[in-house]
């Protein structure tokens, strides 16, 4: 029998900002519902006596205290008890991640567990975007040297991502062919996905917010002076923006996309009104500093769509 407890498989909470977190704003709206959050690290899942427990613990948020968390009880869960399960460890996307969404999957049919840790492994959060490919810049997916330099010979100035990374980590821009580079670059990350670099990103990208479907929201991020990336957690400003009317096309085709794929929760990225290849699916973020920015309460929303 489930009661009201929401789980979190998260990063560590000491080292959450609760000014930007996602995962926080999400626990804290749910608290309002009268339901306990269980706080778990990945490397704490287990399969015991054909149970799927979490050593973890018991965790009430506050954004009025100094210390935005207290710990009530320790615990160790079996976690079919649980009402819904969150997936919000930050990638890579390596095998202990890969590892820990086999363990879920043997439970999914007794807890609500968001994103479908099924659809996380199928729905891999750059090479999915090939999909998509009509609507992003020029890019390929290789770690072929001969591709790349004939990519980069097309395009002069080229942006190189590792295939499971996050947060604007380990991306270069060549504005020079480097074979230096790129095989340093193929050795640590194995296949890589090689884009036309957008000059307008110094104008920001856009964030788009997708929940069961549904296109719920948007928010701006502005490179910080002299930097190409976009993200937050890189210095990048937040602000309020709208989409155009090609973005909210985009938008909807891959929201319902995502929904077939029972993705609940997502964003993607536009640049110049292009899609820039990153499907978040893992564990997206912004919830929070849209919020700031808008006063509209996406956590609302998200709680809502899954009927808490």
């Amino acid at each position: 029998m489930t009661s009201k407890i929401v789980a979190i498989q998260g990063n560590s909470l000491s080292k959450l900002n609760p000014l930007t977190d996602t995962s926080v704003f999400l626990a804290h709206e749910i608290q309002k519902k009268k339901y306990k959050v269980f706080y778990y690290y990945p490397e704490n899942l287990s399969i015991i006596n054909s149970e799927v427990t979490a050593n973890g613990f018991f965790v009430k948020f506050n954004y009025n205290k100094p210390k935005f968390f207290k710990i009530i009880k320790k615990q160790n869960l079996v976690l079919s008890k649980c009402k819904f399960i969150l997936i919000r460890q930050d990638p890579p996307f390596n095998l202990e991640y890969i590892s820990t969404t086999f363990i879920l999957d043997t439970i999914n049919h007794k807890v609500k567990i968001v994103n479908n840790p099924t659809s996380i492994r199928n729905v891999s959060e750059k090479l999915y975007s090939a999909k998509f490919q009509k609507f992003m810049p020029n890019t390929i997916f290789t770690q072929t040297i001969s591709e790349i330099k004939n990519f980069f010979k097309v395009n002069k100035e080229v942006i190189l991502k590792p295939i499971h990374s996050y947060s604007g980590n380990d991306i270069l821009l060549l504005n020079k062919f480097s074979l230096k580079k790129i095989k340093k670059f193929i050795n640590k990350h194995q296949y890589i996905m090689c884009q036309k670099y957008l000059p307008k990103i110094y104008k920001g990208d856009k964030r788009v917010f997708l929940i069961n479907g549904k296109v719920v929201g948007v928010i701006s991020r502005v490179p910080k002076k002299g930097s190409f990336l976009s993200n937050l957690s890189k210095g990048a400003s937040p602000k309020n923006t709208k989409l155009t009317n090609i973005e909210k096309k985009i938008s909807n085709l891959i929201a319902r996309d995502l929904k077939k794929e029972n993705i609940f929760f997502a964003g993607i990225d536009f640049i110049d009104q292009k899609i820039n290849g990153d499907i978040n699916v893992t564990s997206p973020t912004g919830l929070k500093t849209f919020y700031d920015l808008s006063k509209i309460n996406l956590a609302k929303t998200f709680w809502k769509e899954l009927k808490a």
